[in-house]
């Protein structure tokens, strides 16, 4: 999954429609319109009636999902998602994924390989991990590792917000997220 699709599955909220972009946006805990009508399908005493309600309500979502205006996305999805955009600042990522536990959850730290590493105008190192992520050491130490394609890559969350990087059995160099 790149990047641009990482960011894409971001967008798992409703298009505003031109009435919903005049009201305030709800908050992200909040289920959408259409999936409250869904629910409260469920209170209808009548079983003609609440066949007819849920036939409708699903209706209504498979439209709105066929015309890109919801997006579903599976927690699988969203864990892969917080794995590709690990390392960027995202203030809003938590409340969008909500804390409904899952693997990453409290993700401090992501494993992979490198595809490949260069050293820039200033002497520090750019590395390009196997999942597409592009990091550079921000620090001035000295590295020495396999610059091989396919070398074991561990990056780690440090202190005041910072990232950690280790290729295979070096030391850790200071990186940040591209």
């Amino acid at each position: 999954m790149s990047v641009v699709s990482a960011l894409a599955a971001l967008s798992v909220v409703l298009q505003p429609t031109p009435q919903a972009a005049a009201q305030a946006a709800p908050s992200l805990q909040q289920r959408p319109e259409m999936l409250e009508r869904l629910a409260a399908c469920r209170a209808v005493a009548d079983n003609t009636a609440r066949l007819a309600c849920y036939d409708g309500a699903a209706a209504a979502l498979d439209t709105a999902q066929r015309q890109g205006e919801l997006v579903i996305i599976d927690r699988a999805a969203v864990n892969e998602t917080r794995r590709e955009l690990f390392g960027f600042n995202m203030p809003a990522l938590p409340q969008l994924f909500g804390n409904g536990g899952g693997e990453a959850a409290d993700l401090d730290a992501i494993e992979t390989t490198l595809q490949r590493a260069s050293r820039n105008s200033e002497g520090r190192w750019v590395f390009t991990l196997a999942n597409g992520a592009t990091w550079r050491q921000i620090d001035s130490e000295t590295l020495r590792f396999n610059n091989r394609p396919g070398e074991a890559v561990r990056v780690r969350k440090a202190s005041l917000g910072s990232f950690m990087m280790t290729i295979g059995d070096s030391r850790a160099v200071r990186v940040r997220r591209q």
